[in-house]
């Protein structure tokens, strides 16, 4: 598998939260070549391999959807105002080309530096955003109307050596790296049920609702967390992009299944970095370990720059350790044997 195809595939198409099928459709085609596929009521995919009859289920999931915006009004000029879908920094807003699911695009208005009198130097807040599309009231709404999305126009981009750079790595890479995981699993012991989740970015609809059905003994939740750049100081700073996944200890999680994940990438010779986290991830995790009665949960994460960005950035390595480990993990019958 060509990971850098892959990636730059699913994070050049839309599936904003809420309206996920586009990056559902690309990556179902991936997963169909091994698994068994199926859509559930709210768009979530879920690709179930190894042995479907086994008493015991891991389950692995990453979010389908990206952040972007919500069409709230046209004005008179034809103007159209926005808010966020997810945690969209306004501090990137400013000239931005932004794009709807019929790709129709726009930029965002920013007040020229020649007019202003210096108090318009901080980022606009989302509720004065407004997007120009170069067009009439009349005309912008034949095509965009309140309650449609956007996100932002970008295309992934090399660079030096094995790092990327995208809109949507937050998780599209999280993604491709299940779709890895899913050739490199070998086992006939256990049930495996990877759930590319829909609407993390806004509610964690998708998690709550898929993990409930497929009531899993173990699962892992795989999305990305901070790597160190300038200005970034404590923790963040010492995790290096292409040093391997990071493998959080939490409370909220499951220190068994993090310290076996630990083990295997020792055994294995697989590299990795610990995150430690107080208490919620913030990430499908937080909610997988609380369906139903409880579910044994770790969390692992591509270290990333520049988090919820038209510019983020990862090593394509540490996508392929991150589906190396999970893959060890499964085929080893994960942390709990009985």
């Amino acid at each position: 598998m060509n990971l850098e195809q892959l990636i730059f595939e699913l994070c050049s198409v839309y599936g904003v939260s809420g309206s996920e099928a586009p990056a559902l459709n690309a990556a179902k085609k991936y997963l169909e070549q091994s698994a068994e596929v199926s859509v559930d009521n709210n768009g979530n995919l879920i690709a179930v391999l190894g042995n479907k009859a086994a008493e015991k289920t891991i389950l692995l999931d990453a979010h389908l959807d990206r952040i972007g915006f919500i069409v709230t009004d046209i004005n008179d000029k034809g103007f159209v105002k926005v808010d966020r879908l997810g945690g969209v920094d306004i501090r990137t807003l400013q000239d931005s080309v932004l794009v709807s699911e019929n790709s129709l695009r726009g930029t965002v208005c920013c007040l020229p530096p020649h007019l202003s009198d210096g108090s318009e130097d901080k980022a606009a807040p989302i509720d004065k955003t407004w997007v120009d599309f170069g067009m009439t009231k009349e005309q912008v709404e034949k095509q965009l109307k309140i309650g449609d999305t956007l996100t932002f126009s970008t295309q992934p981009r090399k660079l030096l050596g094995d790092k990327i750079t995208a809109s949507a790595l937050d998780d599209r890479c999280g993604v491709a790296a299940l779709i890895r995981t899913a050739e490199l699993i070998d086992t006939d012991e256990y049930k495996v049920v990877i759930l590319l989740s829909t609407q993390e970015e806004t509610y964690g609809t998708g998690a709550k609702t898929a993990a409930f059905s497929i009531d899993a003994d173990e699962a892992i939740a795989v999305d990305v967390s901070f790597a160190s750049q300038p200005d970034v100081s404590g923790q963040y700073g010492k995790i290096e992009l292409g040093k391997g996944p990071m493998i959080c200890i939490s409370s909220v999680l499951s220190r068994e299944l993090s310290n076996k994940l630990i083990s295997v990438a020792k055994e294995r010779g697989i590299p990795y970095q610990l995150e430690p986290i107080a208490g919620a991830t913030g990430t499908n995790g937080d909610h997988i370990a609380v369906t139903k009665s409880g579910v044994r949960t770790a969390v692992v994460s591509i270290p990333q720059r520049y988090m919820h960005t038209q510019v983020e950035v990862i090593s394509l390595s540490d996508v392929e350790n991150t589906a190396q480990l999970i893959a060890a993990y499964i085929n080893c019958g994960g942390a709990f044997n009985g």
